[in-house]
């Protein structure tokens, strides 16, 4: 009887072992959860984008050059900063944007040399409650020309245009039609989409401002998966580089997103590095290896 009572506990508990274990294999994953946090609040890259950047001409008080009306945050070098910086900037850094922003009782402007480390900024803060937080356009470049070192020597006319005439630029083929790949497995210790957040945008800031030379891109193009984030129209025109994809828009929501290979190095470019080191930081917040071209 009790060998009896034995197999018929035994048998009664394998549906009940299956059952738990396809319950498990079918609960959201990290990135599934993470993901519909950010659509749920408004929080997709299409929202990141939306007027994140104003340039110095439209915010400016030409009496004394100051910013009236913003928190403006100056992330540049101490050094740099000492040097000569915007009236009433406070300096900081990438890594503690988070922090100079707890005390801002205006909306927050973030200042660089050129724009694109300080849209990795705003990206943090966007995604961290500060929705009306904007990117200087140009970064010092734009405000004062006595600035523009930083910007002009990485531009192609004071390196030497070396994607004119490289063999790794085509024109006027389309880009590369894209495949759907799925999503990274992200790195997260949380279990809910808002405290995730919290850690992935931690996490990116920790990692600094992701970017690759153009030269290296150009190179070996096949090193990397290339997203060319420019509209359908310049691409036919200008061309892009050997491989390149175009997707674009790049959202959650519509499910693009899985439109880029998380196996890779994700390299997004568009005109100035400045949009592509936001959809930079996004993707390295999901999980992705990314870098803006700069």
């Amino acid at each position: 009887m009790k060998k009896l009572s034995f197999y018929l506990i035994a048998f009664l508990m394998v549906p009940a072992f299956l059952f738990t274990g396809c319950k498990e294999e079918e609960e959201d994953s990290s990135f599934d959860v993470l993901k519909t946090h950010l659509v749920a609040n408004n929080l997709d890259i299409d929202a990141m984008l939306d007027g994140w950047i104003t340039p110095a001409s439209a915010v400016v008080d030409t009496s004394d050059f100051s910013i009236p009306g913003y928190y403006v945050v100056d992330i540049r070098e101490v050094a740099d900063y000492t040097t000569g910086h915007i009236k009433g900037a406070v300096p900081s850094t990438l890594g503690t944007i988070l922090a100079s922003a707890a005390v801002a009782t205006d909306p927050i402007l973030v200042v660089c040399y050129t724009g694109q480390s300080a849209a990795h900024a705003v990206i943090a803060l966007r995604l961290s409650g500060y929705a009306d937080a904007k990117v200087l356009k140009w970064g010092m470049a734009g405000w004062n020309a006595d600035f523009s070192g930083k910007w002009t020597a990485n531009s192609g006319a004071d390196n030497g245009a070396i994607g004119e005439g490289h063999a790794n630029w085509t024109y006027p083929m389309d880009v590369t039609a894209s495949a759907e790949f799925g999503y990274p497995t992200i790195d997260v210790v949380s279990t809910d989409g808002e405290t995730m957040l919290v850690e992935r945008v931690a996490a990116m800031l920790v990692g600094g401002f992701q970017n690759v030379p153009s030269a290296d891109v150009l190179a070996t193009p096949g090193d990397y998966f290339i997203n060319n984030f420019w509209d359908e129209t310049d691409v036919e025109h200008y061309g892009h580089i050997t491989g390149a994809y175009r997707i674009k828009p790049l959202t959650i929501a519509g499910d693009e997103i899985a439109n880029l290979d998380p196996s890779a190095t994700v390299v997004t470019y568009c005109w100035t590095g400045q949009t592509s080191s936001m959809v930079t930081a996004y993707l390295t917040v999901l999980g992705y290896t990314a870098k803006s071209l700069k």
